[in-house]
C-alpha cells in the first residue's frame, strides 16, 4: 500500500515540458517504430458491442461530434470521456481500483514530482491505491498553458516506476481535444501510438477496442507480475 503522503492535494508543482524531461532523466522516446508491447496493444479487432453497446457508441460519438468544440475541460471529462471508460469496461473488481481526479507524488532521482491524474487504473480497493498501472491525462480544447499533458503523463509514469519497485511496463493515454494517443512505458523508453479522433466513428470503435485490450492485458499479465 502507497504510504498516505503518496496521495496529495493541491499541491504545486513545476510545470515541466516533455523535452525537459527527456534531457533531465535520459529518457528515450522511440519515433517511428513501435515497441513489440505497443504494437500488441494496438493491433486489435474492433470491438463485438452488443445491441445496447451500439446504442451507447452511437449515442456518445454523435454527442462529441456536435459539442466537444464548445466542452470546457470537465464537460468533456463527465459527458463524454467517462461514458467511455465504462463503455471500455475498466471496471473496478477482482484486486483493481480505478480513480478519477487523483494527485501523486514521488522523488524520482532526487527531484520531488506531484502531478494530478485524470484517471488511474491500479491495484487496490476502494481508495487504496497499491501498484498503478494505467494513467490518463486529458486536456481540452488544446495544450494547456498549466502544463504538457504528455509531459504530465510522463511523470505520473516516472512517479508509478518508483513506487512499485517492480519492473513493468506502464500503459496510459493523453487526450488533447479530439485526438487521443496511447503510450507505453519501459524503463527509460516511451513510445507513442498514431493518432486517433475521437469525433471519426471507425477511430472511436479502435479507442473502445484498445482500452478494452488493455484490460485484457492487465487481468492476464501486469497483474501476475
Amino acid at each position: 500500500m502507497l504510504p498516505e503522503n503518496m496521495i496529495l492535494e493541491n499541491e504545486p508543482t513545476k510545470n515541466w515540458r516533455e523535452a525537459e524531461l527527456v534531457i533531465k532523466f535520459r529518457l528515450n522516446p522511440i519515433d517511428e517504430v513501435h515497441t513489440p508491447l505497443l504494437q500488441e496493444w494496438l493491433e486489435v479487432n474492433p470491438p463485438e458491442l452488443n445491441v445496447f453497446e451500439q446504442t451507447l457508441f452511437e449515442k456518445y460519438w454523435k454527442r462529441v461530434k456536435k459539442n466537444i468544440n464548445g466542452w470546457n475541460e470537465e464537460e468533456l471529462k463527465m459527458k463524454f470521456i467517462a461514458p467511455i471508460i465504462e463503455l471500455a469496461e475498466l471496471q473496478e473488481g477482482n484486486g483493481i481500483t480505478t480513480c478519477f481526479d487523483r494527485s501523486l507524488s514521488g522523488t524520482v532521482e532526487g527531484v520531488n514530482f506531484s502531478v494530478r491524474v485524470d484517471f488511474l487504473i491500479a491495484s487496490g480497493y476502494q481508495n487504496v491505491i497499491q501498484q498503478p498501472f494505467f494513467h490518463f491525462q486529458e486536456y481540452k480544447p488544446s495544450l494547456n498553458p498549466t502544463g504538457e499533458p504528455m509531459a504530465q503523463l510522463l511523470e505520473a509514469f516516472m512517479i508509478a516506476q518508483t513506487l512499485n519497485k517492480k519492473n513493468i511496463p506502464l500503459y496510459g493515454v493523453e487526450v488533447v481535444g479530439e485526438i487521443w494517443k496511447f503510450v507505453i512505458m519501459e524503463g527509460k523508453d516511451y513510445c507513442v501510438s498514431p493518432p486517433y479522433a475521437c469525433t471519426v466513428r471507425e477511430d472511436l470503435m479502435q479507442i473502445i477496442a484498445i482500452l478494452r485490450k488493455f484490460k485484457e492485458i492487465l487481468e492476464t499479465r501486469l497483474m501476475l507480475m
